[in-house]
């Protein structure tokens, strides 16, 4: 299994992408120039294709990403809820009889 670190900071990724924008070098290239996996900048540069609107159509830019993230971590807590007083209904129905 392959060890995982710490994200690059956002301004690092912006100077990659930026630098294979420029083109002349191949992506395995550059990547092993800054010393980062040909895969992460590859996702980096789509990433950054579908932040300026030229993605794939149904591609999310970042701040739609970082925003369905969010909400999906604020509807669990109430998925749970929701899950726990039908069960208390439930029981307090079964109680009633």
């Amino acid at each position: 299994m392959p060890k995982r670190h710490a994200p690059d900071p956002e301004a690092f990724r912006a100077a990659a992408v930026a630098l294979l924008r420029r083109g002349g070098q191949r992506i395995s290239e550059v990547a092993a120039d800054l010393g980062v996996s040909g895969e992460s900048l590859r996702k980096g540069g789509q990433q950054a294709n579908v932040d300026a609107g030229e993605g794939p159509p149904g591609a999310l830019s970042a701040a739609e990403r970082a925003a369905l993230r969010r909400l999906r971590r604020e509807v669990k807590p109430r998925a749970m809820e929701r899950e726990m007083l039908r069960k208390a209904a439930a029981c307090f129905a079964r109680e009633a009889w």
